[in-house]
């Protein structure tokens, strides 16, 4: 055998172990992946039962029912489609109807979304990016909490100050 042909076995052997490495690698990450729906996208997408995604949106008013043992029934809108979703566990401090909420489980048979993890907003600027996207898509989401932005008109500059007393660093 001559150096180049065991040169190029070598490489060939390297370039399958790395395909079959690639290979393993993607198929172990294909159980991790969840993908984002809103209740709009479910609804036109026919998600398929037992499907795992993460659903997004907004906790619609007058929604919300507690039950024995931290169950949590609600409804998930994006205000085109809603979504009913059970939960059972504890809930964020700040869920509470009108909120953004992304839950992460599976869909049942019947259309009701058995969710496992619930993450609400956290802060009153704060709104997942996926379920922003989605209601500025349909036109119902502006940012800073969906007020409206202030006209840069009329907001007056900022005036600058220096302070005099310390002066440059030279005369310090």
């Amino acid at each position: 055998m001559t150096r180049k042909s065991r040169r190029l076995i070598l490489i060939c052997v390297c370039g399958g172990v790395l395909v079959l490495a690639v290979g393993l690698i993607l198929t172990a990450m294909s159980g991790s992946i969840v993908f984002f729906r809103s209740p709009s996208d479910v609804a036109a997408q026919g998600v398929g039962p037992g499907v795992r995604f993460r659903l997004g949106g907004l906790i619609e008013a007058g929604s919300v029912r507690r039950g024995p043992d931290q169950t949590v029934d609600f409804t998930v809108t994006d205000t085109n489609a809603t979504v009913p979703v059970h939960y059972k566990g504890l809930l964020p401090d700040l869920f509470r109807e009108g909120q953004g909420v992304v839950a992460e489980g599976r869909l049942e048979p019947g259309g009701l979304f058995r969710a496992d993890t619930v993450l609400a907003k956290h802060d009153e600027s704060y709104m997942p990016r996926e379920v922003a996207d989605a209601l500025k898509a349909q036109g119902r989401w502006q940012e800073g909490g969906g007020k409206a932005a202030p006209d840069t008109k009329t907001v007056p500059q900022a005036a600058t100050t220096t302070d005099k007393t310390l002066g440059p660093r030279s005369e310090r």
